[in-house]
């Protein structure tokens, strides 16, 4: 491919506003060329920032865009699957934030709409690019902790979601938006599929929410089909921070990503004594974001193969519908898998 690769971004509230920096300012191999939201006023506001001459008020409109030859999709999840699909009609390779639906119909259609238009797809699951969860992967693969038997992750989010995020039902519940990460990691690291959950749940803090299908906290116990187990504990109001860990315990040893402070006891409030943790998702993962577009870039460029194929975010999808189901049943749930495949 000559030249730099022309991009534009759909959706630039506060993740999609980060992609574009990044493309604007960090990946040489990229042109940012258009962005589009929609709302236009605020695609008017940030390509303005940027320095990006065109804007729009959809996808639809950003695809007809000339020489555009990527979409990175950052709306709001309810809409993923839709610009996947206007997307590759159009012809164009995409990064689309996870979830990759929030059903398994959905999915499937974008991703049968990518195979059909010969485009590549890539899902966010930009963990697997940060630097501590790269080097625990590779010193799984050395075989340093032996076989995997126990994985644990916790994910929790500083800051409540206003109650207007729920009343939209545009994105997805905790499980699918927070929670589909942790979903991701446990079969990357665990190098195995999940074959059965069991969801518990809670709105006990804020019971108003439950009108719109979602919780506040959940913990989602996992089986692995060669005989690992999980645990996976989402939280969307900490107060102290954003804390993210994961320990992979095996055979010979345990890796641990993400830190507190080595003391006895650490006590973690929102009066200051979380001050060790970062406030927000993109400060913690600033690194991986960057390192994923980069990475997705150079693969178009060079016509690799994607490091995180769309397949990969239908399997974690599988996982957060049998915890979703298994939340409403109040029983384990198998794990049903599609004809796609994916690591």
């Amino acid at each position: 491919m000559k030249g730099k690769l022309q991009i534009g971004v759909v959706g630039v509230g506060e993740m999609g506003r980060r992609h574009a920096e990044n493309l604007r300012r960090l990946v040489p191999q990229a042109r940012l060329v258009a962005v589009a939201d929609a709302d236009p006023s605020r695609a008017k506001k940030v390509a303005a920032e940027l320095e990006v001459d065109n804007f729009y008020g959809s996808v639809e409109e950003l695809v007809q865009h000339k020489d555009l030859a990527c979409v990175v999709i950052a709306t709001p999840d309810k809409f993923h699957a839709q610009a996947i699909r206007t997307a590759a009609g159009a012809g164009k390779d995409i990064l689309s934030e996870k979830p990759l639906a929030l059903d398994l119909q959905d999915a499937q259609s974008a991703l049968d709409a990518v195979a059909k238009a010969g485009v590549r797809l890539q899902i966010g699951f930009m963990r697997r690019y940060d630097p501590g969860y790269a080097a625990a992967m590779k010193r799984i693969e050395a075989g340093e902790i032996g076989d995997p038997v126990v994985f644990k992750s916790i994910g929790r989010d500083k800051d409540a979601p206003p109650l207007a995020a729920y009343q939209s039902r545009i994105n997805g519940m905790l499980l699918y938006n927070s929670t589909i990460h942790d979903f991701d990691l446990a079969r990357w690291l665990m190098r195995d599929e999940v074959s059965e959950v069991h969801t518990f749940a809670t709105t006990a803090i804020r019971p108003e929410v439950a009108q719109y299908g979602d919780v506040v906290a959940s913990v989602v116990n996992l089986k692995f089909q060669h005989g690992a187990i999980g645990n996976l504990e989402s939280y969307v109001q900490s107060v102290y921070g954003y804390d993210v860990r994961t320990e992979i315990v095996g055979s010979k040893g345990s890796i641990l990503v993400g830190r507190l402070q080595k003391d006895s006891a650490t006590v973690l409030t929102g009066a200051g004594g979380g001050r060790t943790l970062a406030d927000h998702f993109l400060s913690t993962f600033a690194d991986a974001y960057l390192a994923e577009m980069l990475d997705f870039v150079d693969n178009l460029v060079h016509d690799r193969p994607l490091r995180v194929p769309g397949e990969v975010g239908m399997k974690a999808l599988q996982i957060a519908v049998a915890a979703e189901n298994s939340y409403k049943q109040a029983k384990p749930c198998q794990v049903v898998a599609s004809h796609s495949e994916g690591s």
